[in-house]
């Protein structure tokens, strides 16, 4: 008997992002991921006796997710056949256009096609029902059988994992334990003859501010790396059936002024999964009509996906992707315009549950939200991103982890519940002004005291402290009984557990209002 329902997904999708390191790349990497979903959807509803449940919408292209369900038997053959039928395209197109951009005697066709064959592994289940296919896919994911490539030479100069790609590699020629340095000329020959080749205006059009930054000359990428940025150029997207990007701005991050410390623009991050998903489509499947409301949440999210990238405002920044539940995005400003200031990316922080909400489903929403120095590299950045969005989460989800991180590479980190973000607006000092200097300067003078320290003193009396000093300068609210002296609510805030001992609580709580007034000052200080 055939099966009813069909699971597809593929991987690796966050290793394919997280190996990104300049914006246009993870836009690429996004881009590549929602198309190989947009095409196996469709040649899903090519079957006319198939039903695309998730996603719902086919004809949206960015932020298409990339766990298919399907209602029907659609074979992993067919699944299979189609990923990497259209990932193999995707090379081709961008490697024959290098190769008509930049003649020469090219040797590295043989390593285009392992790419094209060793990229992607795609995890397929079916079941008579929609949990049992689900729970097939999952049982198939713990038996990988991908494997990496093997390669020799020089790294690229951005991930530094994959060989540099230029004209001879794949050479018979070529010595695997020279590294590459007898080479050394050929490749940055090819490197400025391509950069040469993206960069003419007329072919692809840009804001005067990014000629020159597609592809840098000291560059050196490898072959998937170069696909990322490649797919970003309209003409390729074009070749290959992609929507072309219409304009695009790099994050300027550079110091105003050279050699002045401390002068480079900060720029917001933020990463966003709705709380569990997995959870309420279970919930949704095991009731009545199932397919019906799957496929209704999959509508709305994806059109909500839509709508976020759409209406995000440009002089904050861009969506880098939003696929439904699951986005990333960055907040900063052009080169000619003023950086964005610390408080307009707190302000707009403080709308994003509402923007959520706009999704009428019943999920919540953990964000890491990340405040980077200049000369932190993205790609770390990602990663504090993605450790912000872990500690939300395990906080209790529904809120935000705001993590502070400074060009040292050092940070503070502070989570807090969507329903008391606010509460950084209410800091009044003595003077009842909001100049976070004055509580900053006392909370660096008590910790030099180690008031709140519980190693020196019993935990509960550096708790009360702490509590104390919180509200000189946070005032209780009254009428909605909100004090850091009330179990209920602190826990609320703070996140922690009841298995925890009385004293690892108390550290918690203690942490939390520290950490509040460290992370508010930056965030919030007109200094």
């Amino acid at each position: 008997m055939d099966k009813k329902y069909t699971a597809i997904t593929f991987a690796p999708v966050q290793g394919f992002i997280e190996k990104s390191r300049k914006l246009r790349d993870l836009y690429g990497a996004s881009i590549i991921l929602s198309y190989l979903s947009q095409q196996l959807v469709k040649a899903a509803e090519d079957q006319h006796h198939l039903k695309v449940i998730s996603p719902a919408i086919a004809n949206i292209q960015k932020g298409m997710p990339n766990r298919i369900l399907i209602k029907g038997d659609f074979s992993q053959k067919d699944a299979e056949q189609v990923i990497l039928s259209r990932w193999k395209n995707i090379l081709k197109v961008c490697r024959l256009w290098i190769e008509e951009k930049v003649p020469d005697t090219y040797h590295w066709e043989r390593e285009w096609s392992l790419w094209g064959s060793h990229t992607w592994e795609i995890f397929w289940g079916s079941g008579d029902n929609i949990e049992d296919a689900m729970k097939y896919l999952e049982t198939n994911k713990l038996s990988r059988d991908w494997t990496a490539i093997n390669w020799v030479g020089e790294s690229s100069s951005l991930t530094g994992t994959d060989a540099i790609a230029f004209p001879r590699l794949g050479a018979k020629d070529i010595n695997p334990n020279d590294k590459w340095t007898s080479e050394k000329g050929n490749i940055d020959k090819f490197y400025t003859a391509l950069s040469q080749a993206i960069e003419n205006p007329q072919d692809n059009p840009q804001d005067e501010e990014d000629v020159g930054k597609f592809l840098a000359v000291n560059e050196k990428l490898s072959i998937p790396e170069l696909v990322k940025r490649l797919i970003t150029l309209p003409e390729v997207a074009r070749r290959i059936g992609i929507d072309p990007l219409k304009s695009f701005t790099e994050i300027y991050r550079l110091p105003e002024k050279k050699n002045t410390p401390g002068s480079g623009r900060w720029t917001g991050w933020f990463m966003g999964d709705g709380d569990r998903v997995g959870k309420h489509l279970k919930k949704l499947a095991e009731e009545k009509n199932g397919d019906e409301k799957i496929y209704s949440f999959s509508q709305a999210m994806q059109n909500w996906g839509k709508d976020f990238s759409k209406d995000f405002p440009p002089e904050l920044g861009r969506i880098v992707y939003a696929g439904g539940d699951d986005f990333l995005g960055v907040i900063f400003s052009r080169k000619s315009k003023d950086a964005v200031k610390p408080k307009e990316a707190y302000s707009w922080l403080l709308e994003l549950p509402e923007i959520w909400k706009r999704h009428n489903q019943k999920i919540g929403v953990s964000v890491g939200f990340v405040w980077a120095g200049h000369s932190i590299p993205q790609r770390d950045i990602l990663q504090h991103c993605r450790e912000a969005e872990k500690v939300a989460k395990s906080l209790g989800r529904d809120r935000i982890t705001i993590r502070v991180v400074f060009n040292s590479g050092q940070y503070v980190e502070w989570t807090c519940p969507w329903d008391y973000l606010y509460i950084l607006n209410k800091y009044r000092d003595r003077e009842q002004q909001s100049n976070w200097s004055h509580i900053y300067q006392d909370i660096a003078h008590l910790e030099a005291r180690r008031a709140f320290d519980i190693t020196h003193q019993s935990s509960y009396i550096a708790k009360k402290a702490a509590i104390e000093f919180f509200h000189i300068y946070f005032p209780r609210e009254p009428e909605k009984d909100k004090s850091l002296f009330d179990h209920k609510f602190i826990k609320h805030l703070v996140g922690f557990s009841e298995d925890d001992d009385e004293k690892e609580r108390d550290r918690q709580i203690i942490d939390w209002i520290t950490n509040l007034i460290k992370v508010g000052w930056h965030l919030c200080s007109n200094t």
